[in-house]
């Protein structure tokens, strides 16, 4: 992918020719969801300590926004504290409240002033008061805004959020509000977090590693994935431009068939 290498981490003239092209190439996922993995390994192969991996990782998040906002994706969710990841020494995890803290106190007036607006999913109750504060006003500040809508996935797991969905259907079914004969795809989807989001059309992780971690498990049930060896804090948007192409080439035929069409425009089923 040779023609969309670039050098630069802002917008560059050369920058907006890549995203062009990507443009006139083929259609931009309207949601991309990824999995932020390796930030301990990076900062490991430098001999440093992991929690600079994380810090390094920030730089990350914000060209990979930035650059999903320019090229017209609506929807951005970031995989960034699992609810595993509360099982880490205890220093690690304090060290990465301290980093979102800071973070969005330096990022939410840019993400206003680029009318983007933040959300999250997952049990943040479970953050320190400042951490939940923090997130309170940016979410608050930018709550109206359109152009692209980031969410971050904090202390978040797929399992907890399909349990907490059956709980509240649950409720309903208990009450007698609800037949469970009724009870549908549509209608999990509808009480999942997730619920004003539509499912990722493209879901990517770094470091190399091919599992989901516990990530979106009933939304991304047609998502693309994109499996990438760099570790996060090396993940740019140079190759997020490589993830689109690759989404770009794929056929998504969501269980169906495909269908073509020949020199005459008449068009022909292909079962797949």
């Amino acid at each position: 992918m040779k023609e969309l290498t670039i050098t630069n981490k802002t917008q560059t003239p050369e920058d907006k020719k890549c995203q062009e092209l990507l443009k006139d190439t083929g259609e931009i996922p309207e949601h991309i969801a990824i999995i932020m993995d390796g930030n301990g390994r990076w900062a490991k192969s430098r001999g440093s300590i992991r929690l600079h991996g994380h810090k390094a990782g920030v730089d990350s998040v914000r060209d990979i926004t930035e650059a999903c906002a320019q090229l017209g994706v609506k929807y951005l969710t970031l995989y960034a504290f699992s609810t595993e990841n509360w099982g880490r020494p205890s220093a690690e995890v304090s060290g990465l409240m301290r980093i979102l803290v800071s973070s969005l106190r330096k990022e939410a007036d840019k993400l206003h002033k680029n009318n983007i607006q933040l959300v999250t999913i997952g049990q943040t109750s479970r953050f320190p008061t400042d951490c939940q504060q923090e997130l309170k006003e940016a979410i608050e500040l930018t709550q109206d805004n359109t152009r692209m809508q980031l969410c971050l996935a904090l202390s978040y797991s797929g399992r907890w959020d399909i349990t907490e969905a059956v709980k509240k259907i649950a409720v309903h079914v208990k009450e007698g509000r609800l037949d469970p004969s009724l009870i549908n795809d549509q209608m999990i989807s509808d009480h999942l977090s997730t619920a004003n989001i539509p499912d990722p059309d493209l879901i990517i992780r770094t470091s190399g590693e091919y599992r989901i971690s516990n990530f979106l498990l009933w939304q991304l049930a047609y998502s693309e994935l994109y499996i990438t060896e760099k570790y996060w804090p090396d993940f740019r948007r140079n190759q997020l431009y490589e993830a689109i192409t690759s989404y770009q080439k794929r056929d998504r035929r969501f269980g169906k068939i495909a269908i073509s069409k020949d020199e005459n425009g008449s068009t022909s089923r292909l079962v797949k």
